[in-house]
């Protein structure tokens, strides 16, 4: 006769393996979901104001840094505009702390210091991917630099109203621009909810999150792309702001990722 299969400890222990396993499924968000994302980062912040205000100090620090100690304006522009680059990286705290307010858990800053270890192998390894993408686009960023100026960036109080009063700087700036706007794209498609993804489920790849993250952006093309026009725009006015915005922006944008991912990634099994 034959055996019924085992349903001990050891089936249910693969079952739940075979579960979490599963690849995430992308789903569609409500219309408008950008402003929606907005208000419920916001309301995050407000929430978790003393934690949230502690990582925007330390990101305004960072930008006010970048702007002190590197005397190249090539190489301070590739850092500034750089700072998209790492950023899904440096505000995994800040999806922490929403995470922890959705699963109702203790909202304490310390742990969020360290919440990169809740998967280390997979988190770790995307933050050297991004990495080696910021290495990469300080180089390209101090070529175009050097193509279209013979020593460095007009070192003058505004520089962007005399890069807009020349042909050249026009030039500049479109082809600045368009390099910029690949890698801004690479990135953006690869990680809009890989992070917090990461964080949410221990057991995902990296890999598997990046995937999971573009089939995310493609369900949500239009609503992806007012959300990559949200973060650059506040982004720039937190930069224009003499740093003093990041304070307020970063946190509004780390908080909000956390949303974008429950909305656009189907909940696990």
């Amino acid at each position: 006769m034959m055996r019924e299969p085992e349903r001990g400890a050891g089936a249910q222990r693969v079952h739940r393996e075979e579960q979490g396993n599963v690849f995430p499924q992308a789903r569609q968000a409500a219309p408008g979901a950008p402003c929606t994302w907005l208000r419920r980062g916001a309301e995050d912040f407000r929430e978790l104001l003393p934690a949230s205000l502690f990582y925007g100090v330390v990101f305004a620090l960072m930008g006010f840094l970048l702007e002190r100690f590197f005397e190249a304006r090539a190489v301070e522009l590739a850092l500034v505009t750089g700072f998209l680059l790492v950023g899904p990286f440096l505000a995994v705290g800040l999806h922490d702390l929403s995470r922890r307010r959705h699963l109702k858990e203790p909202l304490r800053l310390l742990p969020t210091l360290t919440a990169w270890r809740a998967n280390a192998p997979a988190i770790g390894f995307y933050a050297l991917i991004l990495a080696l993408l910021l290495a990469v686009w300080i180089r390209v960023s101090v070529v175009v630099v050097a193509l279209f100026f013979a020593s460095d960036l007009p070192s003058e109080e505004g520089v962007l109203a005399q890069l807009a009063g020349s042909a050249e700087g026009w030039m500049f700036m479109a082809a600045y621009a368009a390099v910029g706007l690949g890698f801004a794209l690479l990135v953006f498609a690869t990680s809009v909810v890989s992070i917090p993804m990461l964080l949410d489920r221990p057991s995902m790849d990296t890999l598997t999150a990046m995937i999971a993250s573009f089939a995310a952006l493609r369900c949500n093309l239009r609503a992806m792309v007012l959300w990559a026009v949200a973060i650059v725009a506040l982004t720039v006015l937190g930069f224009l702001t003499y740093k003093l915005g990041l304070v307020l922006v970063v946190p509004l944008i780390g908080h909000a990722t956390w949303h974008v991912y429950r909305d656009c990634v189907a909940p696990q099994p």
